[in-house]
């Protein structure tokens, strides 16, 4: 048997939910429902295992939940590192900006799909205000039209 040099799976979500473990989501649910979600819809999408691992890992540096300097070290193939770097929203970045290096990022495109469906999840928007959930539903319709999805 080869050891890969890299974090297998289960131990990428292991880390990604103890990472995340105190967040919650706009509704007040466990942050890492949404991760799992994610990781999930790029499976069932066919994603790769390296797409996988950055679903769970996709908002880790965005939400302080681990570093830049944690993902540049990390056991991690490129593949990966590259799509959750794409897929990190910078402070004052705009939405065209962000579109453009998912797009131009082999295999974040599949990662930020099962992020916006799950984000734009009727069930999950409908604990929101009136007034968060017209907000967020008009900013998805924005990024997937930006996407092309």
């Amino acid at each position: 048997m080869n050891p890969s040099p890299h974090l297998p799976l289960p131990e990428v979500e292991a880390l990604a939910r103890k990472a995340h473990a105190q967040q919650t989501d706009k509704a007040g649910r466990p942050y890492t429902e949404h991760l799992q979600a994610v990781a999930e819809g790029v499976s069932r999408r066919g994603g790769t295992e390296d797409q996988i691992a950055a679903a769970w890992l996709h908002d880790s540096i965005e939400d302080n939940a681990l570093t830049e300097q944690w993902l540049h070290d990390a056991p991690l193939p490129h593949r990966t590192k590259d799509i959750v770097r794409a897929l990190t929203k910078r402070k004052g970045e705009p939405p065209e900006t962000y579109a453009s290096r998912i797009l131009a990022t082999p295999g974040a495109l599949l990662v930020k799909e099962a992020d916006l469906a799950h984000n734009a999840d009727p069930a999950r928007l409908a604990v929101l205000d009136e007034p968060t959930r017209a907000r967020l539903q008009a900013k998805y319709a924005h990024m997937r039209a930006l996407l092309g999805l």
